[in-house]
């Protein structure tokens, strides 16, 4: 089995390495990662300038772009041979709820998903000790079963681990995204010349975060695996909708 193993840290990351080190012997192993930490690229493409790859060692590649860049590139014809699976991380932070929206690591696994095969995003929940190991069993685990019984092309999964040692973790439940609160106000500062600068708030506690919500099983020292779609039509607002043009004679 070929595996493509992609993230948004950066391939220098040490939760990419764990992951690389977590799955040897599950099959033929590369790594096509940005050349730096793209955290909160999503899904974006680069159109505008030229992609540059480098290999640094056997079978490692980065590239100047984004994780979605890195995957769509590897898939479409820089690598020889097809890819078999997708898996994106080990992410340094959660990935929950709204989070998925703006990772880059669920946005690496979704562009494997678009291009027709199945993909993995897992994202540690760090807590201070980077508990990389664990999450890499985790990753290790779900793969070995996925290729003892193959699911759909269409599958992509989400998955968070909390950051604990393997023998604390209480095991694995399958879940909804959560959603969060509104993010923290952005904080504003001044550079050395005087200048105005801004940063991004931190992210919102769980708003909706009850029993079968990602939130809740980190929570309570589960790993958390959520299946993700790619169609963000809202199939119930459709009727509403006709009804609504059909009235203001559309």
């Amino acid at each position: 089995m070929n595996i493509l193993l992609s993230n948004d840290d950066g391939w220098r990351a040490d939760g990419l390495r764990a992951l690389a080190d977590a799955l040897e012997g599950l099959g033929t192993l590369t790594v096509v990662a940005p050349d730096r930490n793209r955290s909160g690229a999503s899904n974006s493409l680069t159109l505008e300038s030229p992609l540059r790859v480098v290999e640094r060692r056997d079978r490692w590649y980065a590239i100047n772009g984004t994780p979605t860049d890195c995957v769509h590139l590897a898939i479409s014809g820089l690598l020889e041979g097809e890819q078999q699976l997708v898996v994106s991380g080990i992410n340094d932070g959660a990935n929950l709820g709204d989070d998925v929206l703006y990772s880059g690591t669920v946005a690496a696994a979704m562009e494997g998903r678009f291009l027709g095969l199945p993909s993995i995003a897992i994202s540690l929940v760090a807590g201070g000790d980077r508990h990389f190991q664990t999450a890499g069993r985790v990753a290790r685990d779900l793969i070995a079963r996925l290729v003892a019984e193959p699911l759909p092309a269409a599958t992509l999964f989400n998955i968070n681990v909390p950051d604990v040692p393997y023998e604390k973790l209480r095991g694995i439940r399958a879940t909804r995204l959560g959603v969060r609160h509104r993010s923290e106000p952005m904080v504003g500062g001044t550079d050395p010349r005087g200048r105005p600068v801004y940063w991004v708030g931190a992210p919102g506690l769980g708003q909706d975060a009850g029993p079968g919500t990602d939130f809740h099983a980190i929570e309570n020292g589960y790993a958390s695996i959520t299946p993700l779609q790619i169609d963000l039509t809202r199939h119930a607002a459709l009727p509403g909708l006709e009804a609504w043009l059909k009235a203001a004679d559309v």
